[in-house]
């Protein structure tokens, strides 16, 4: 039946956790979908005052939304933008980043062991026959672009994802979106994107795909992608004479940094999967309503992932669906965390195994930016 099952999988993927100044709960299904293409990371102490999380919503493919989810907060940790304290700037960077490590050897290689087709098993042979020495790693650096081998020329995947990202750091939040999954927070109950859904008829990215040499058709990025920023969907960036920020389809995110007040809740990552099938404000008044009755954040997530989920095939409701709920933790929270706190959480290998790579990775008034082309920043005084 096409590209949907005969009855939907609503088994689900979830997981809840803690850190000093959040709470968290997730939860995945791939419904009505044949393969499951969302991915996630959530990683609440990304180091003693961060956290990240991030939602991927691959397409053509889950291999993309998983390394995404393996390799992006790491990369966000590591830059020297982050050591200086300029999250924004980092952001910008380990996006980048995602599709210059999927090109050559080693991405050729974690791409197909990532992935569930024909290369899976040629990945993992040539991970043995290729893979740089024990004793070779300081020489190679991160050894992206120094592993040799017979995809040295690999100009990365055709297949890609969507990536959605939220970094807090004490009373900051930043959030990074490439593509349409969407990040929301509620301040006094009232839904605020603070992403922006990246859409052929947004005429900033209309202006950038037909400088770069792309076209648009029956709203698609020519005539295949409904959407115009994106991890991988390296066909659509091989424009020489332009920087990765101007190819047709755009790894580039944009970031929106907001400061965080007393009216602030929690915040929402979800792929289009749920906001297909519901408001930025129907998402917050039913999480809203959830949080009075279930025991644990994860469970609010999975009954609005029942709530999207369609009765049969065909339609909205019958995507993969991947949603993130972040609360935020009050000052008396926090200094009752505070106080029962012990040495910080450095990150480590196991904050970065917090990582999910093993899911595909996720109308009332929305409070819609009144410049259709600038993300709308919550203010403190409402």
């Amino acid at each position: 039946m096409g590209t949907y099952l005969s009855t939907p999988k609503t088994e689900k993927q979830t997981a809840d956790g803690e850190g000093t100044r959040v709470r968290y709960g997730l939860a995945s299904m791939q419904g009505w979908r044949t393969t499951m293409e969302d991915a996630h990371t959530a990683v609440p102490q990304l180091d003693e005052r961060t956290s990240f999380f991030a939602v991927f919503d691959g397409h053509g493919g889950k291999a993309v939304a998983k390394f995404c989810a393996k390799h992006l907060h790491m990369q966000f940790l590591r830059s020297a933008a982050y050591c200086s304290g300029d999250l924004a700037s980092s952001a910008r960077k380990a996006f980048l980043r995602m599709d210059e490590m999927m090109k050559g050897q080693r991405g050729w290689r974690e791409l197909a062991e990532l992935g569930e087709k024909g290369p899976k098993f040629a990945g993992v042979l040539e991970s043995i026959i290729w893979s740089p020495k024990a004793g070779d790693a300081e020489k190679l650096g991160d050894g992206w672009h120094s592993e040799e081998g017979p995809h040295s020329d690999f100009s990365g995947p055709t297949c890609g994802s969507t990536a959605c990202v939220a970094i807090i750091r004490n009373d900051q939040l930043v959030v990074a979106n490439a593509g349409d999954s969407r990040c929301v927070i509620s301040r006094k109950g009232q839904a605020r994107d603070l992403s922006r859904d990246h859409k052929p008829e947004l005429q900033s990215e209309k202006e950038r795909i037909e400088n770069a040499g792309g076209y648009i058709v029956a709203g698609r990025v020519n005539g295949s992608l409904n959407l115009t920023r994106a991890i991988g969907d390296m066909e659509m960036k091989e424009n020489k004479l332009l920087p990765a920020e101007k190819q047709t389809v755009s790894a580039e995110p944009e970031v929106n940094t907001v400061t965080l007040s007393e009216d602030d809740e929690f915040i929402v990552l979800a792929c289009d999967g749920i906001w297909d099938c519901m408001s930025s404000q129907q998402v917050v008044d039913f999480v809203h309503e959830k949080l009075k009755t279930e025991d644990s954040l994860s469970a609010v997530c999975e009954k609005v992932l029942d709530r999207c989920l369609a009765p049969e095939s065909g339609g909205e409701g019958c995507d993969n669906m991947t949603m993130i709920l972040v609360v935020l933790k009050k000052p008396t929270e926090l200094a009752a965390t505070s106080s029962s706190e012990q040495s910080p959480v450095m990150p480590t290998k196991s904050a970065a195994a917090t990582s999910s790579s093993e899911q595909s990775a996720v109308t009332n008034e929305e409070m819609r930016p009144s410049e259709p082309d600038a993300p709308k920043t919550p203010t403190s005084s409402k």
